[in-house]
């Protein structure tokens, strides 16, 4: 009797260290960020603007690849954002899903969107590290 309990607590000890294992990988898994910000052009209206925004933000739902995504408008007190107004996250597992996403038909699609109303585009890609 004693050794099925002694065997029981070791199987339960090695199941738990086996999950929290799995569990911190899961959490410290790889994340490639792709950070793109935009200066739309002085002419490009609200309505316009609005445009592009949706069209950005359908990507994820076009493209598996994406891992996660979020974006927002700059509200810097700051005023160094040099016109950048846009900031849009994209991330990925790795950088051939990047690569991928970059040539995808539906990308291809947004920037045709886009591009008549972009007066700058800035993009930074990094691994991100916690």
């Amino acid at each position: 009797m004693k050794k099925l309990i002694l065997l029981a607590l070791i199987i339960g000890t090695t199941f738990q260290s086996s999950t929290a294992q799995t569990d911190s990988k899961n959490k410290t898994a790889a994340t490639l960020r792709h950070v793109v910000l935009f200066k739309f052009k002085d002419a490009a209206t609200p309505k316009e603007v609005k445009i592009i925004e949706d069209a950005f933000r359908a990507l994820p739902g076009k493209i598996s690849l994406i891992r996660d995504f979020e974006w927002g408008v700059n509200n810097s007190p700051e005023k160094l954002n040099q016109g950048l107004t846009h900031c849009f996250f994209v991330s990925f597992s790795s950088e051939k899903d990047r690569d991928a996403y970059l040539v995808h038909p539906a990308h291809k699609d947004f920037v045709a969107v886009a591009g008549p109303q972009i007066d700058k585009v800035t993009v930074v890609d990094y691994w991100m590290h916690k």
